[in-house]
């Protein structure tokens, strides 16, 4: 008959806890992991299941029962929530180039519904937010998010500052990749289109009386697709800059 050693229940209780609050946090905030489209058991399971890969490799000496371990337990869910509030801001910066270019193309009316963000966004937005969602599969970044989880365990020992004032000034630094990301991103169809615009602005002076809004629409769409077709070529190297940015970011948040 074997009997329960609860010495060592506490202690893959406190490492499988303290993986849970980082792998939580980062699930709650990361994109395709954290994503509302899934099922919310699918969520909890993709949790639950890389905190019991990841348990081993967590500290040991984590007291969970007491106000030292749960302050710590707090402070690996918010580096967690930062990590992938980080890669997030990626995501968010493509789509909003995406919106940029539909806005310039006159197709700022066509909308649909975004369950991620709980409303309506720009089709194109949406449309180079999937685009980059297959790349960061492609390119295996879940995989190199998990190993960089994984790697964290080693370089965080429990009893440190989580996270401290110079990671959170540099979570919110990387906030204006939000706007630069997004201009690099949208920049190329963008000028193409000024200059389409510039040119029935020349029209509109030579020829007052030309209804420009008939004819300008449907050439401005018919253009605007074919400089969104040419400047898709650009869209993986811009997103693989920003992921670049990101990933230090993050190796830094996470002690790597």
């Amino acid at each position: 008959m074997t009997t329960l050693d609860v010495a060592w229940l506490a202690t893959w209780l406190g490492r499988f806890l303290w993986a849970l609050a980082r792998v939580g946090g980062l699930c709650l905030v990361a994109p395709v992991f954290g994503a509302s489209v899934l099922p919310a058991q699918v969520r909890l399971g993709v949790v639950v299941v890389l905190a019991l890969v990841l348990a081993p490799l967590a500290p040991a000496s984590v007291d969970v029962l007491g106000v030292a371990g749960m302050l710590g337990l707090a402070g690996q869910l918010v580096v967690g929530a930062a990590v992938g509030f980080v890669l997030k801001l990626v995501f968010d910066a493509v789509q909003f180039g995406g919106g940029l270019v539909g806005q310039s193309m006159s197709l700022g009316f066509a909308e649909v519904v975004d369950p991620q963000a709980g409303g309506n966004s720009n089709v194109l937005g949406q449309f180079y937010l999937v685009l980059v969602t297959l790349l960061f599969l492609a390119m295996d970044g879940h995989l190199q998010l998990i190993a960089l989880l994984a790697d964290s365990f080693r370089h965080a020992p429990p009893g440190g500052l989580a996270i401290d004032a110079n990671g959170l000034h540099a979570v919110l630094a990387f906030g204006v990749q939000l706007f630069g990301g997004a201009v690099r991103v949208a920049l190329p169809a963008m000028t193409s289109l000024l200059v389409v615009n510039i040119g029935f602005a020349a029209i509109s002076r030579a020829a007052p009386s030309m209804n420009l809004f008939a004819v300008g629409f449907p050439i401005t769409v018919s253009l605007g697709f074919i400089a969104l077709w040419l400047s898709l070529r650009s869209l993986p190297g811009a997103f693989d800059a920003l992921q670049g940015d990101a990933w230090d970011l993050m190796r830094h948040l996470l002690g790597s």
